[in-house]
């Protein structure tokens, strides 16, 4: 069976009978002198061993018999060159396989072997058969290995050895035996028939470039052995990994035909060196979108920081991973670094510390804490000259010099090296976190980051984190969050699913199991919808945490259609570094709609609506709490609202488009409502009339508004006349502001329909 590249092509030398002028004494080049006229050679007809056969007389140090027609040296294809030879007299010489070899240019390459196993012929008459064979691929029982440069060869033998010898020898057979080599891959280009090593040292870059090229639509081979690529590298057709690569981290390496993670890991030897090619390739290939795992399981040893893997810092292009799962592996470092530094604050520059005492051990990506620091405020960048600190969001309060404690904790995938990464998404990828790493930490810029049915499972400490302005457009869909802490208390639990920092989130039917904070959410234009989070305990009357976190005040935020289960909604406007209100918007801009909260065995202080304002002044303004379901089980609470006044009071004189209606209370001794309605029943005559809202107004607010009365029936005086007068009405009565008088011009008893709201129009 011959190879391709040899079918059609006469490799047999003519017989010697045919005339020896086919016959060089030298290299076979053309205008070399031939055997026809050598003094020292005859035809012999006739031999008891062989049909015809050449007698050569040994006369000078090296006798050379070469074949005048020069055939192809092709890469991937083996020839075999044989003869029987015998000594006839005098002292024998040594024979073996000899050929001259060149380039393209036909220009001799005597850098390459030139001669086969030589064979000691040791008695006359003797048949002795020499043999070797002829290739570009280091391959057993090659005798001749040559390299790709190899283009044109001249074969026929060599005698060396003692001189003045007699032998003859039979017809020169030349064949082709690729088959004995790759009769089982037809159709298959071997890098080692390019000139490839495997040796795990040897660069074997341009033979793999070599057998690319030459393969086409042909499957590419690379064999047993570890092959050192120390360059990039892209296969563009179909490829077999018997062998591994070994390149170095800067190098990449693009299977366009088979782009997944079990491809790269047969090319790397492992999941993690595999997933980590794979990934980069992700990035700089034009063919691709999506890096596909197949559904396989990459154990991660350390952290996969991006930008240092890609090589480049901004990147706007919509990719995909898919798949498969990332593993913290029991080994590797995944410890939080924790470290305190002295720093100086000002509100005047609300996003920078300053004299940071040995400001470069300080990584981005930490997260901050201290006096006047709100909840997920990160370190976004570092200037060691300046010794300065750049945060994702400003301080409260703190302002002066102080100490700050910095964490940093260990994500599986992290993304802060990156100034800008946008259209980045991770489709049905778990992030087995196991408690020991956390899961993805966002770029310090970018937008459009999107998470789709994937599973957080048991990060230790953070599932999405947001360290600047990387979460524009944030999208989480249909993702599942389990915390590592489930067996804690509510209140000890400090890890937190996600947090933004920036503008218009989309976060849309997930799951999320006993976290401290689902979300803690920063910037404003979110959309929240269709999600069930929960975070309760086994304790009686036990303590809980907000689910979800809203830290800007004019929101402009829709929390629709979720299951929110033994937590809450908190309001606040933590990252202000001006926290008194100064003018422009303050709490507001929010709707919740069509919403379940639930709770169970919680204590009647719980509530599902909580406002946390800093400083003095804030008030409500454009709020809507419409069509919800409110339930607890076991024990009751009193309300569903209210006011954390830790660090500060709300300015109730000031709500504005206040609304609560339409809710279903269940478990709750004061549902709340305003507009307000409430039935007042004034049984004996009085000129004044006192309407008190029974703690239903929001947020313990004012009555002030009263924006309908209705008689419900007629209003009678002491002679049980009807009085057609209307009363006036006095807003903001009692000791809590939260009644309204009905004064009527005479004494009056009767029915009233009165309709109270806790804001007033302007």
């Amino acid at each position: 069976m011959n190879m391709a590249v040899t079918q059609g092509l006469d490799l047999m030398p003519p017989p010697f009978s045919a005339g020896l002028g086919a016959w060089s004494q030298t290299t076979g080049r053309p205008g070399t002198p031939t055997y026809d006229t050598a003094a020292f050679a005859a035809f012999v007809p006739s031999d008891p061993d062989f049909d015809g056969c050449l007698e050569v007389q040994k006369i000078s140090a090296t006798t050379r018999l070469r074949w005048m027609v020069e055939l192809p040296v092709t890469p991937g294809c083996y020839l075999r060159v044989r003869a029987r030879v015998k000594g006839m007299a005098g002292v024998l010489p040594d024979v073996a396989v000899g050929a001259w070899v060149g380039n393209q240019a036909a220009a001799e390459l005597t850098a390459l072997p030139n001669s086969g196993p030589a064979t000691s012929l040791t008695s006359y008459g003797e048949i002795v058969e020499i043999s070797a064979i002829i290739g570009t691929g280091a391959r057993a029982g090659v005798d001749l290995v040559w390299s790709t440069d190899a283009r044109r060869a001249h074969f026929g033998l060599d005698l060396t050895g003692p001189t003045g010898g007699v032998i003859r020898i039979d017809d020169i057979i030349i064949e082709d035996v690729t088959n004995a080599y790759a009769s089982d891959l037809l159709g298959v280009v071997d890098v080692v028939d390019y000139g490839a090593k495997g040796d795990g040292t040897t660069d074997d870059h341009a033979a793999f470039l070599a057998a690319i090229s030459a393969a086409g639509a042909r499957r590419l081979l690379i064999p047993e052995g570890v092959f050192r690529i120390t360059s990039d590298l892209t296969i563009p057709g179909p490829v077999t990994f018997r062998g591994t690569l070994d390149m170095p981290d800067s190098a990449l390496l693009i299977l366009h035909n088979d782009f997944t993670l079990p491809a790269y890991e047969s090319a790397l030897g492992n999941d993690e060196a595999g997933f980590r090619k794979g990934l980069q390739a992700l990035f700089h290939t034009n063919q691709h979108i999506a890096f596909d795992l197949k559904g396989g399981r990459v154990n991660l040893t350390a952290p996969i920081d991006l930008r240092a893997l890609v090589g480049f810092d901004n990147a706007n292009v919509h990719l995909v991973l898919e798949n498969g799962q990332l593993r913290a592996a029991d080994i590797g470092d995944w410890d939080t670094v924790s470290l305190t530094r002295t720093a100086t604050y000002t509100p005047a520059n609300p996003y920078l510390l300053s004299g940071v005492s040995n400001v470069a051990g300080v990584p981005v990506g930490a997260r901050v804490s201290g006096v006047g620091v709100g909840r997920e405020v990160y370190v976004r960048a570092r200037n060691t000259a300046a010794g300065t600190l750049t945060l994702s969001q400003p301080l409260h309060g703190g302002a002066g010099t102080q100490n700050f404690t910095f964490e940093r904790y260990q994500y599986l995938l992290d993304c802060s090296g990156f100034s800008k990464l946008s259209n980045f998404e991770c489709r049905h990828i778990e992030f087995l976190c196991r408690g020991r790493a956390s899961a993805v930490m966002l770029s310090e810029g970018g937008s459009i980051a999107r998470f789709t049915d994937c599973d957080f499972d048991r990060p230790k400490d953070r599932g999405i984190t947001s360290i600047g302005r990387g979460c524009q457009g944030l999208t989480v869909d249909r993702c599942q969050f389990a915390s590592s802490q489930m067996t804690l208390r509510a209140q000890d639990r400090t890890v937190i699913a996600f947090n933004t920092n920036n503008n218009d989130a989309k976060i849309r039917n997930n799951r999320a199991v006993l976290w401290a904070h689902f979300g803690v959410m920063g910037g404003t234009g979110h959309i929240i919808t269709g999600n069930h989070f929960f975070a309760g305990d086994d304790e009686a009357q036990g303590v809980r945490q907000a689910g979800i976190v809203l830290t800007d005040v004019n929101l402009k935020t829709t929390i629709t259609g979720n299951y929110i289960d033994n937590c809450y909604i908190e309001m606040s406007n933590e990252y202000a570094p001006e926290p008194n209100f100064s003018g422009g918007f303050s709490f507001g801009g929010l709707t919740v709609t069509g919403n379940i909260f639930i709770a169970s065995g919680v204590p009647p202080w719980f509530n599902w609506i909580v406002l946390r304002p800093f400083g003095s002044g804030q008030f409500v303004q454009g709020l809507h709490v419409s069509g919800n379901v409110f339930r607890t089980v076991g024990n009751r609470i009193d309300r569903v609202d209210a006011v954390d006044t830790t660090f500060g009071a709300l300015d109730y004189a000031r709500f504005r488009n206040v609304i609560f209606d339409n809710n279903a209370y269940n478990g709750v001794d004061y549902p709340t409502e305003s507009p307000c309605v409430v039935l007042h029943d004034q049984n004996t005559d009085a000129t004044t009339w006192v309407v008190d809202t029974g703690d239903k107004l929001p947020f313990g607010g004012w009555a002030r508004t009263v924006s309908s009365v209705v008689m419900e029936g007629a209003a009678q005086d002491a002679s049980n006349a009807t009085r057609y007068e209307m009363p006036f009405v006095e807003i903001t009565q009692g000791p809590n502001n939260d009644r309204v008088n009905l004064r009527w011009p005479a004494a009056t008893r009767g029915r009233a329909v009165v309709t109270v709201r806790v804001d007033r129009p302007l």
